[in-house]
């Protein structure tokens, strides 16, 4: 039997002193390997730094050329309902001078990311409702600063929810280019496709509805590889500002709301339900 002499080395200890610091060097790469709690810590973005310059279309004409401000040809607008949509760089919208225009619904920016709330919000959301509207709220996507899940429910909890009231359409995810960077937002296809589904399946369950998807045809293509995954549930509300919607997304055999002014009257964009009004009234209803 080994006897331990005094002033000899305390072996046991010593390795146990060794293994621990290889424990800690194992752990210190393992943190900067993709996937690991470090990386964790450090995937997504800073929050957005300048939410209010950004709106549903805001990055199409600067991407896909400027707004062209024609109106539809006349036998378009046979069944179909004019409608706006807003965000806070609109400031206090004249409600009243819209309606008498003819505009009969809105989509209102509620939210971006989990840091921003549109700070016009209630005058553009309530006064469109007070006007005799059908109205709405959308989410301004980015999907590099934190999940679908997490941005869905910040939209629900800040103006996006639903209610079947006969006046409140569906909420709305706006997905275009990146005002802050990658057009994708540094994520793959596969990884935007996911994000999305995400944020419908979280908005879906909050709320009991299938949300409305903002996109153009040309970005969806670039930074989701054209998925067909969303065209037959959620409605597609599309930006193309010229004489017709154009071509569409994989996935969707016709529109639900086209875009197709940024350069209208009063507020700017303006939209197109492609429909009649009862149409409209029963997208609200579910």
């Amino acid at each position: 039997m080994s006897v331990l002499r005094s002033g000899s080395p305390h072996r046991p200890a010593r390795s146990l002193a060794s293994v621990a610091g290889v424990l800690l060097a194992v752990l210190s790469l393992l943190l900067g390997l993709p996937g690991t709690a470090g990386a964790a810590a450090t995937r997504y973005a800073p929050e957005p730094s300048h939410p209010g310059q950004d709106w549903a279309g805001s990055q199409i004409a600067r991407h896909e050329g400027p707004a062209a401000g024609l109106a539809p040809p006349a036998s378009s607008l046979a069944a179909s309902v004019e409608g706006v949509d807003v965000s806070s760089h609109n400031g206090n919208v004249a409600w009243s001078t819209l309606w008498n225009s003819g505009v009969r619904f809105a989509y209102v920016k509620a939210t971006e990311s989990t840091s921003y709330t549109n700070p016009y919000f209630a005058q553009q959301y309530n006064g469109s409702y007070n006007a005799g509207m059908i109205r709405g709220a959308y989410h301004f996507a980015t999907p590099n600063t934190s999940s679908g899940a997490a941005q869905a429910t910040y939209f629900v909890n800040h103006g996006g929810g639903w209610s079947k009231d006969g006046r409140t359409l569906p909420g709305a995810l706006d997905m275009e280019y990146n005002p802050y960077g990658a057009t994708c937002y540094g994520l793959s296809a596969a990884g935007l496709v996911n994000w999305m589904k995400d944020w419908f399946a979280t908005y879906k369950a909050r709320t009991g509805r299938d949300a409305v998807i903002y996109t153009s045809t040309s970005w969806w293509k670039q930074c989701t590889g054209n998925s067909a995954a969303f065209g037959s549930v959620n409605p597609l509300w599309i930006p193309r500002y010229g004489s017709s919607a154009g071509e569409l997304p994989a996935g969707w055999g016709f529109h639900t709301i086209w875009q197709y002014t940024s350069s209208g009257p009063t507020v700017g964009d303006h939209n197109r339900f492609n429909g009649a009004l009862d149409r409209l009234r029963a997208l609200a209803n579910g």
